[in-house]
């Protein structure tokens, strides 16, 4: 666990301090790699059973832990660990989500924005079309950066956070998969999100506002009635959009002005592509959301340390 935290801390400092490290991450390369093996399954009739697929990721999957536990042999298992500090560093990301977010939040003009837009949102043009919250498009991409990257890292070392990766990347090329196999692609990308995004639920009320988060994951599952089991990320969104609601109401009392209206509390994408500036609620609404992530992301590092800290300690 030492070592886990050692490596995320690790990490984190190379991503923020040596940016130009990030073009070693060559996440368009791997995707289009899993979308011709993908599309290879459909050529091969023994292959396109709805679970063909887990043939494509499994295989640099065993390759990567029979690696992992050769080198984890060698040198006090010094080799191991910087095995699993480059597949972290790697699985990361691709983009800094901090910089994207700042870099919409300064866009100077529409077409400078959209492109903002669309990196924010990795390349999902249709997600700006949509008009995607700009407060779930970053608890979103939160999750997909960083948080399900760590928690899988966390429980399975470098074949967790590679294993998480290849399946989101997989997922985004399932439609050159057989038609038989895109839907459960989809459904075992969501599987491993959903732990790693109620987890950002819970450091998300601890770290803001408890009452409201709580309220909001509660209404959204018994809305949909069915049970809290459900591959679905609606319940983030909600938190997401609760807290960041929270934020907005305490920094207009704080300022001694009146409470935001449910319309000032509505900015979102599709609304931003047309205009000449960010309106000022969409650009408040962006910045306590990127603030909240990084809270978030605090909460999981002090709880990975008290963890180290009471293996110590036992």
């Amino acid at each position: 666990m030492s070592a886990a935290l050692v490596a995320v801390v690790l990490s984190l400092v190379l991503d923020h301090l040596a940016p130009a490290a990030q073009r070693l991450r060559q996440h368009d390369r791997v995707a289009a790699l899993l979308r011709d093996a993908l599309e290879g399954l459909g050529r091969q009739s023994g292959l396109s059973s709805p679970w063909g697929w887990v043939l494509v990721l499994a295989l640099p999957l065993l390759v990567l832990a029979g690696l992992q536990w050769w080198l984890s042999l060698w040198l006090y298992g010094l080799p191991g660990f910087l095995l699993q500090l480059a597949v972290l560093f790697l699985c990361w990301g691709p983009r800094d989500l901090d910089l994207d977010v700042e870099a919409l939040a300064s866009a100077p003009d529409a077409d400078a924005r959209r492109q903002a837009l669309v990196d924010l949102s990795e390349g999902c043009v249709d997600c700006v079309a949509s008009g995607t919250p700009l407060v779930h498009t970053v608890f979103r991409q939160g999750l997909s950066r960083w948080f399900g990257v760590l928690f899988w890292f966390l429980l399975l070392g470098a074949f967790g956070a590679l294993m998480y990766r290849l399946a989101q990347l997989a997922a985004r090329e399932r439609d050159a998969a057989p038609e038989g196999q895109r839907e459960p692609l989809r459904q075992f990308a969501l599987l491993l999100d959903w732990a790693p995004a109620q987890l950002m639920c819970l450091a998300l009320a601890l770290a803001a506002h408890f009452d409201a988060v709580l309220a909001a994951w509660r209404d959204w599952h018994a809305g949909r009635g069915q049970g809290w089991f459900v591959l679905d990320l609606g319940f983030l969104d909600a938190a997401a959009r609760a807290s960041v609601r929270e934020e907005l109401i305490e920094d207009a009392l704080d300022e001694g002005l009146p409470p935001p209206s449910e319309v000032e509390l509505a900015g979102d994408e599709a609304s931003l592509v047309g205009t000449a500036a960010i309106p000022a609620g969409a650009l408040r609404e962006l910045r306590d959301a990127m603030s909240l992530v990084w809270r978030v992301l605090l909460v999981w590092l002090s709880v990975l340390a008290l963890f180290v800290l009471a293996g110590y300690v036992g």
